[in-house]
């Protein structure tokens, strides 16, 4: 699994960039945001690496920020909205405007993004409004463990749970004493397997 990246851009382009990391080149999908907040090749950047396993296919999807990357988990998590959608979406707005607009129901400044309709709009401000009230971020940075959670989090999804099952195995783990993302990953796969 793929979390992070780091290297030379060898090429950059709206909605794609391909970075050399030790001899490898990784092509990698990434909003209009991250693309202007990124140098000019052959520049040094790092970005944080959501992995999306499809049934022929093995994709990156970059962000130059874990707001960003969260966001886009949270647009997977509703139904029909996809990661071509998702990376769209934040393509047109920016993630402190895009939960300002969920949280408002601000459903004008949604279908102004180009591609997004008024049902899909309505439909991302009624599954997310609430969870992203809660989450605000505080403009400080997650405490390591909340970002290895995170992280294990975004694994588990990737193998295919159910969000809610993995947050509740997250949930027991941690209670029990797992703290590293490495034993988070372990001991969840094993509660989830009984």
């Amino acid at each position: 699994m793929i979390g992070y990246l780091e290297g030379e851009i060898l090429n950059k382009i709206p909605g794609m960039v391909l970075i050399n990391v030790g001899g490898v080149g990784y092509q990698v999908y990434i909003s209009l945001n991250t693309f202007y907040a990124l140098p000019d090749p052959p520049g040094h950047v790092a970005l944080h690496i959501h992995t999306r396993i499809q049934d022929d296919a093995l994709q990156l999807y970059g962000f130059v920020d874990q707001d960003e990357k969260a966001l886009f988990l949270e647009l997977l998590s509703i139904p029909r909205i996809g990661a071509r959608i998702a990376l769209n979406i934040l393509s047109g707005i920016a993630p402190e405007e895009f939960r300002e607009a969920v949280t408002a129901s601000d459903v004008k400044r949604l279908t102004s993004i180009p591609g997004l309709g008024r049902k899909s709009a309505e439909r991302i401000t009624l599954e997310l409004r609430d969870r992203l009230a809660a989450s605000a971020p505080s403009h400080r940075p997650a405490p390591p463990q909340e970002r290895e959670r995170q992280d294990a989090l975004s694994a588990l999804l990737n193998l295919g749970y159910a969000k809610n099952l993995a947050e509740k195995a997250l949930d027991k783990v941690q209670v029990q004493g797992a703290h590293t993302l490495e034993e988070m990953l372990r001991q969840s796969l094993k509660w989830l397997a009984k």
